[in-house]
């Protein structure tokens, strides 16, 4: 992986792609979040919508809870390994940059917290702004690639047939072709202009070794394993239907980062996302509606908090601490 300056072309796409702050994300966030606020208070009611949460189990809830912060700690490591050598004796400032950048994530509009990754990284390892963000790109990768395994399982509870099986297998293939693609593309002899530029300087930033790329994806699995199994169980409470149903939901409200428009801490496109997930398999739009409010609710008290913890880790600068000695 590079922690070099990217060329001219590269910097100015990253910097196109930085939309924080953004009084148009901030006015589209705000829309969401008023036309949900609408929404549940004509069709179910705010006083029916929150409930259920009275006859909650405390235990379901921790049990969910405990699973998420597992699952958080699982991408703490999946940052640690990835960078490798710079991070060595650092997780807990990992942890902290990978907690707070999760928090930053889920709170604020138009996925403006990816930019406090490579923000973070700067402050924390003095990584390279721009490397930071083109190897987040590969993180990122690896999450739609397991979130598009989750969906063919669904598919598959829903239709155990062949085919899935087939398609989940084309499905895992695509992963180290496409890693392969761009990196012969990138080392392509005489390639030149902004495209062969900007294969390159992502290629570079990526993970070398097939064993790291391995153990990149198992730590992706797991944690997205824990974390799916904890918002399923809690959407199932609020939305008592077949597990496969559930499970498409919180696909949907995971996936809810890849829509155009994003609301204030995911306010109005989290709960679409899901029900547009659950209503084709013929869950009623309150029922859906109703869950995904209350699954966003869980997801929101669960940032705060780790991010909270997060915050009383240790936060002292790689380069801070080798001056110390």
């Amino acid at each position: 992986m590079a922690n070099r300056q990217p060329l001219r072309p590269v910097r100015l796409l990253v910097a196109q792609l930085s939309r924080f702050a953004r009084a148009r994300d901030w006015l589209i966030g705000s829309v969401l979040l008023v036309g949900l606020l609408i929404a549940v208070d004509k069709s179910v009611g705010w006083a029916t919508l929150l409930t259920p949460w009275r006859t909650l189990s405390p235990w379901l809830l921790l049990i969910a809870f405990v699973l998420t912060a597992l699952s958080y700690g699982l991408r703490g490591l999946r940052v640690y390994d990835f960078f490798g050598d710079p991070m060595r004796g650092h997780f807990m400032l990992v942890l902290r940059l990978s907690v707070l950048h999760n928090t930053a994530n889920n709170l604020l509009p138009m996925r403006a917290g990816e930019v406090v990754f490579p923000w973070l990284m700067r402050r924390y390892f003095g990584h390279g702004f721009l490397a930071a963000g083109a190897s987040l790109l590969w993180i990122r990768l690896l999450d739609l690639h397991v979130l598009g395994l989750a969906g063919l399982l669904v598919l598959w509870l829903r239709d155990p047939a062949w085919f899935w099986s087939v398609a989940a297998l084309a499905w895992i293939a695509l992963l180290p072709v496409t890693a392969l693609l761009i990196g012969y593309a990138a080392a392509k002899p005489g390639g030149s202009g902004r495209l062969w530029s900007i294969l390159r300087f992502v290629a570079d930033s990526g993970p070398a070794r097939p064993q790291l790329i391995g153990r990149l994806y198992v730590w992706t699995a797991l944690c997205w394993l824990l974390k799916l199994m904890a918002f399923a169980a809690v959407l199932q409470y609020f939305v008592p239907v077949a597990f496969w149903k559930v499970l498409a939901g919180v696909l949907g409200a995971e996936l809810s980062s890849v829509l155009p428009f994003h609301g204030i801490a995911g306010a109005g496109s989290y709960e679409l996302a899901t029900v547009a997930a659950m209503l084709p398999f013929g869950v009623h739009a309150t029922d859906a509606l109703t869950g995904a409010v209350n699954l966003h609710l869980f997801l929101l008290g669960t940032t705060l908090i780790l991010g909270l913890l997060a915050l009383l880790l240790p936060g002292v600068p790689v380069a801070a601490k080798q001056t110390r000695r």
